[in-house]
């Protein structure tokens, strides 16, 4: 046969010697195994889950709209052309929603309520879903001088009421006719910091809550007979009324914010599962490593029977891909099966569907990863092993871990890691924020292997011990073949993931209880009428006597120009699409806002009455990419108005005071009507002068919405906690592959540890003697890992919360604790256990291999 037929058979054979060996099971490979699987699942876990929410809002996209096509106005209601135009494409369901506040007749008591009025139209898709279950015209009709409505469970407990009772919505007498099991269109109406209330469109406008300037968002919802026409009627619409301001949003996207948050979240979760994958990576490295040792006398029998090492490579590598292959599956299985688990829990909460479905997407990149991961690994001690000579595989007791491979395997793991990180990348809502993960990941890596040979390098040159546990602990850190680096590496990445999470979950935790809530305005009064502002003032001064009381004119405009091009064809980074999505609240000023800093530029003068101006936020304006002198166009109540930027501000969002993006010069909405916005700041108020002074507001203006601050952070607060119960999973997946990996340098080093075991023990040393070495020798890895875990996470932790969330940030001590505690359990508790079997092998078959 010739050599070409050889080399081209090579492959062949390899794979049949490979499958042959397999026929012993799978001995050695369980933690890679685990390590793959484990990964692999979180990734396909969490994209088949992101995938499932969206792919369900997309299919019952008209039931979560309520429509086919919804166009949204602010502050005012469509025109009657406009109105002849909506009526023109098919039948038209309008809602209102607005905030207000709900009372006792009495005015004993009081609660801030997210309220939407409907017509007779209400749902044109899906169906609202109350108890008691009877037509929604029956339960919103009007009754006497009164109307009924329909709640959330959790107004009636707030008020202390139950189904018909009467309560006060601005100067209309509404009757509880029942409670709301489901609203078809929640989802695609957003987060609400409120219970729902819902009443006729007749009820509203008999509250009297309506008024110029009031915050009130208009949605005309239309039924399309030929789903296909959607996108043209977008189209003709946008064409037809480029001036109207209205948001246009279509079945195919009725929820973007939700989709968004949900992509955004997953991504972040599924960082957390690469993040475990890669430290899983490094348990499938000391698991081939292991392999090769036990196989030792094999692969030297094959090189002394004249295979090449590039047969013998072939034939690690097919098994190694076998393996890894195993693992994969197992762990799309278990991905696969997360979105159905999770459908059980979240199905009230998310549009998820329950039942079985595979995404072949999810699970095709999560494969991607597992291979990658797996061969970017194995390849390097791979290499090694090809190098050795068949005589030095009978003399040496492991493979020396020291050195590189050959060239041709140093390229294919880069190339590897290369792959892998491009996935990352390519897969990324934000890439910014991959490439910040990657590079942190990659730094680590740096950091930890410089760690290992530092307590390396310290440990041989450490003074000389009386105790001879501690000596040989000592020596056992340092010697040839140390589990030094594979423990540093593989607990270093886990606990600095969980030391990471911990502190940014304590750190928002402890802004949004402690410092941000004292710094934060007791109450946002909303929608107070030029004619009610003195007397408002006079109540809020005698209510709260030393309460600073600040007012700002308050309008909602959409941007829908920078310098004469529509924003949506800007290319925006996703953390700056926030100023572009929707209405943001606007206003007019002389002077400079007290709470923010010109970073450039200069404000104008009180009486200026040029061309409009406008003061825009710093961070924000650097995002959208603008620059003074650049022109804003602004949709207001139907008119688009455009102003020169002026100057930039350093806005303290985190203060929760009166900000805006956006300050005009008074000249530009001069004779504009509009409401003001009004903050009370008393931080010596107690709660009952907080209820006071919520109580005289609603009873006297009871058109005005209070918004108590702490009852909003409080529900921030608590979808945080659910929130960081996720990432703390997610955490916990990095942490379990932590153990994984640290079990697995333990057997990559047992016939080592075997070997040094026998010997010391037929030298005299006693079981007691080396459990104490094995003990302080992991006690020593241990605390030098938690060390670099409170370091590493607590840098990140800072960059996270400091620079990206604009947040103060600080270390947590009882996170420094509960990390020294796990990484010395995990060490000593897992070392121990492995070291255990270790110790009780018999000498005679030991030394007979010497």
């Amino acid at each position: 046969m010739s050599e070409g037929a050889s080399i081209r058979l090579r492959p062949l054979l390899a794979l049949r010697l490979a499958l042959r060996e397999m026929r012993g099971g799978l001995k050695g490979f369980y933690i890679f195994l685990a390590c793959i699987a484990l990964g692999t699942a979180a990734i396909a876990g969490v994209n088949s889950l992101s995938q499932s929410i969206t792919a369900t809002i997309a299919s019952q996209g008209r039931e979560l709209l309520a429509g086919d096509i919804r166009f949204e106005l602010n502050n005012r209601v469509a025109t009657a052309e406009e109105r002849a135009f909506l009526d023109g494409l098919g039948p038209v369901s309008v809602s209102s929603g607005l905030r207000s506040m709900a009372r006792l007749p009495d005015g004993s008591n009081q609660a801030l309520v997210e309220l939407k009025a409907v017509d007779a139209a209400y749902p044109l898709y899906g169906k609202l879903e109350s108890q008691p279950d009877q037509p929604l015209s029956d339960l919103l009709a009007q009754q006497g001088d009164g109307f009924g409505a329909v709640a959330a469970p959790l107004l009636l407990d707030r008020l202390g009421i139950s189904v018909g009772d009467e309560i006060l919505l601005g100067n209309a007498r509404i009757r509880i006719s029942g409670t709301i099991v489901r609203e078809p269109d929640a989802l695609s109406d957003g987060f609400g910091f409120a219970p729902r209330l819902m009443v006729s469109a007749e009820a509203l406008d008999a509250s009297g809550l309506v008024q110029t300037g009031s915050l009130v968002e208009h949605g005309y919802k239309v039924k399309i007979s030929d789903p296909a026409r959607v996108a043209a009627v977008r189209t003709d619409a946008e064409t037809r009324f480029p001036s109207a301001g209205w948001s246009i949003r279509t079945s195919s996207n009725a929820a973007p914010s939700l989709t968004a948050n949900i992509t955004r979240f997953s991504q972040f979760l599924t960082l957390v599962g690469l993040t475990a994958l890669i430290v899983g990576g490094v348990g499938v490295a000391n698991a081939v490593r292991a392999y090769l040792d036990q196989k030792r006398s094999v692969i030297a029998t094959f090189k002394c029977l004249g295979a090449p090492a590039s047969l013998v490579a072939m034939i690690y590598l097919a098994q190694i891909l076998l393996i890894a292959l195993i693992g994969i599956a197992i762990g799309l299985v278990l991905g696969a099966l997360i979105p159905f688990v999770a459908a059980q829990f979240l199905a009230d909460l998310l549009p998820i569907s329950t039942e079985f479905r595979l995404y072949p997407g999810a699970l095709g990149i999560a494969a991607l990863f597992g291979v990658l991961t797996a061969l970017a690994f194995a390849i390097l001690p791979l290499g090694r092993a090809r190098g050795i000579p068949a005589t030095a595989l009978f003399r040496q007791q492991g493979f020396d871990p020291s050195g590189f491979p050959a060239w041709p395997y140093l390229i294919g793991a880069l190339a590897c890691l290369g792959a892998l990180a491009g996935l990352a990348i390519f897969t990324a809502y934000d890439r910014y924020i991959s490439l910040v993960f990657l590079g942190a990941i990659a730094f680590a890596f740096i950091v930890l292997r410089a760690v290992s040979l530092l307590i390396s390098w310290l440990a041989r040159r450490a003074p000389r011990v009386s105790s001879p546990a501690l000596r040989l602990a000592i020596g056992n850190i340092h010697r040839p073949g140390a589990l030094t680096p594979s423990v540093v590496l593989s607990l270093g990445l886990g606990l600095a993931l969980l030391v990471t999470l911990a502190l940014i979950d304590g750190n928002l935790r402890r802004e949004l209880t402690g410092s941000m809530a004292e710094r934060a305005p007791n109450f946002f009064f909303v929608d107070i009428q030029g004619s009610e502002i003195e007397g408002f003032r006079t109540l809020l001064e005698g209510a709260m006597p030393d309460g600073k009381v600040i007012e700002v004119p308050m309008l909602r405009g959409r941007i829908i120009a920078f310098n004469g091009e529509d924003v949506n064809a800007r290319n925006v980074p996703p953390s700056g699409q926030w100023v572009l999505r929707g209405d943001r609240g606007i206003t007019y000023a002389k002077n400079k806002p007290e709470n923010s800093t010109l970073a450039e530029g200069s404000w104008w003068a009180p009486d200026y009455s040029g061309e409009p101006l406008v003061s825009f936020s710093a961070e924000e304006a650097r995002e959208l990419g603008l620059k003074i002198g650049d022109m804003v166009t602004v949709n207001v109540l139907g008119r688009n108005i455009t102003a020169r930027i002026a100057n930039f501000r350093n806005v303290e969002w985190e203060s929760l005071s009166i900000n805006f993006v956006m300050v005009f010069s008074p000249n530009t909405f001069a004779g504009a009507p509009h409401a003001w916005l009004a903050t009370v700041i008393d931080p010596g108020a107690t709660p009952q002068e907080e209820a006071t002074v919520l109580k005289a507001v609603t009873n006297a203006y009871p058109t005005i919405t209070s918004v108590r601050v702490k009852d909003a952070l409080d529900i921030v607060n608590a979808l945080l906690g659910q929130l960081a119960t996720a990432i703390r999973a997610a955490a916990a997946v990095a942490l379990v592959a932590s153990v994984l990996v640290l079990a697995g340098a333990l057997a990559a080093g047992n016939r080592a540890r075997i070997h040094d075991a026998v010997v010391l023990k037929t030298l005299g040393a006693t079981r007691a003697t080396l459990i104490r070495a094995f003990s302080y020798e992991y006690i020593i890895l241990g605390l030098a890992t938690a060390v670099f875990a409170l370091f590493a996470g607590g840098v990140s932790a800072w960059f996270v919360v400091s620079r990206i969330m604009k947040l103060p940030s600080s270390f947590l001590p009882d996170v420094a604790v509960a990390t020294v505690v796990i990484a010395l359990v995990m060490t000593v508790g897992i070392g121990l256990a492995g070291t255990w079997r270790v110790l009780g092998q018999k000498a005679a078959p030991v030394l007979r291999e010497l």
